[in-house]
């Protein structure tokens, strides 16, 4: 738990030990709540990264979540709801989530509006998030789960996707 060194050579020139070879340790809060909570980099301590802040926010002691640290891919799809007796958000995030896997991170309503000329209808545009754990997710990847989505959206619940 003691973070350690070698002292730089010219601190020990400075106070005049520029022959000899020193070792600095020190022990701070940080180190003494790494193995508490079983986080093992320390720079965590110093992120403003939400997903790490959130986690200890209510106080309460708690074995750190780890979180992917590869760059999130947002995609957005719009679609015309047809039947709104038919369709249920909860169903169709479940569908985006079972064909995604462990690639989506987030789905999120981020706008819906009634059509004044297409019969009312409702549109509503989601935006899903996509982070893979270990690794950088390449753009061709991302685009075959979302038009897997989109097939499954049009076919499995008959959303009339726009754009």
């Amino acid at each position: 738990i003691f973070g350690s060194g070698v002292i730089h050579s010219k601190i020990l020139e400075n106070c005049k030990l520029g022959d000899s070879i020193g070792w600095a340790f020190g022990l701070g809060l940080e180190r003494l709540a790494m193995p508490l909570f079983k986080i093992d980099d320390i720079r965590q301590f110093w992120s403003l990264d939400e997903r790490f802040l959130s986690q200890y926010s209510d106080g309460k002691i708690r074995e750190f979540a780890p979180y992917s640290k590869y760059p999130v891919c947002y995609k957005d799809i719009s679609f015309w709801v047809k039947n709104e007796s038919t369709f249920h958000e909860h169903d169709w995030m479940e569908m985006v989530r079972f064909v995604a896997q462990d690639l989506v991170e987030q789905v999120q309503l981020v706008d819906e509006f009634r059509s004044r000329k297409s019969d009312h209808l409702l549109s509503k545009c989601f935006r899903i998030s996509y982070r893979h754990p270990d690794r950088t997710l390449t753009n061709d990847e991302v685009n075959r789960v979302q038009q897997a989505i989109i097939e499954n959206s049009k076919n499995l619940f008959d959303l009339a996707v726009r754009g």
